[in-house]
């Protein structure tokens, strides 16, 4: 299915800078949002349904599970979040970019069920940048840290998955390289189809045949 919008999957492991890179990127480009989640969790301070967060009640969580509804789903400290399906597919389809961090397990989970999904992984410049970076954050014991350096041997192993590697070695270049993918998408062949409609027709360029449902040419 292709749909007007994209949906980015990044995935990276723990320590390499994912989540400040999606956030500086967000802040830059309005168009591309975050995937909201269904939570268990009841909403706190200013936070609307269908904006920060879905919220549902066990009940509903657990028939979505049993469903089949999320991509995926987690228990975190006592309350169930979930990435469903459906509230991807609606975003994508009205075409607003999506963006989503997740595990590099779940982003490959994510390509079988959207095959359009442009998956991105972020490294390290090195290992020994990596541990420093996991040490400078302060929030986990040394024994932690092993395991996370373990869980990253197995994480980069699959790199090859992804159809974008980034190494973010100085932030504003990675930042930079993020962007780029994110605007290169927008320039496809399709999507300048569809965004640009007027300028194609007012330049008599006609939907080659088999080009009806905005197909890609490679």
């Amino acid at each position: 299915m292709d749909y007007p919008g994209n949906l980015y999957v990044v995935a990276a492991p723990s320590g390499a800078g994912k989540s400040s890179l999606v956030k500086a990127l967000m802040e830059l480009d309005s168009r591309v949002q975050p995937s909201v989640s269904h939570t268990t969790r009841p909403p706190r301070g200013q936070e609307k349904h269908g904006r920060e967060y879905f919220f549902v009640s066990q009940q509903e969580f657990d028939s979505m599970v049993l469903g089949e509804a999320f991509l995926e789903w987690a228990n975190v400290h006592g309350h169930r979040y979930g990435t469903s399906k459906k509230a991807i597919e609606e975003r994508v389809a009205s075409g607003a970019d999506v963006i989503l961090e997740i595990d590099f397990q779940g982003a490959i989970q994510i390509k079988k069920i959207f095959s359009n999904a442009i998956l991105i992984f972020i490294l390290p410049p090195s290992w020994d940048e990596l541990r420093s970076r996991l040490e400078r954050r302060g929030e986990d014991a040394p024994e932690v840290i092993d395991l996370r350096m373990r869980n990253a041997a197995v994480e980069m192993a699959q790199v090859h998955e992804f159809d974008f590697v980034i190494i973010n070695e100085l932030f504003e270049r990675a930042l930079f390289d993020l962007k780029a993918i994110v605007h290169a998408q927008r320039l496809k062949y399709a999507a300048q189809r569809r965004a640009r409609a007027d300028t194609f027709k007012a330049l008599h360029i006609e939907t080659p045949t088999g080009d009806l449902h905005g197909s890609h040419h490679r």
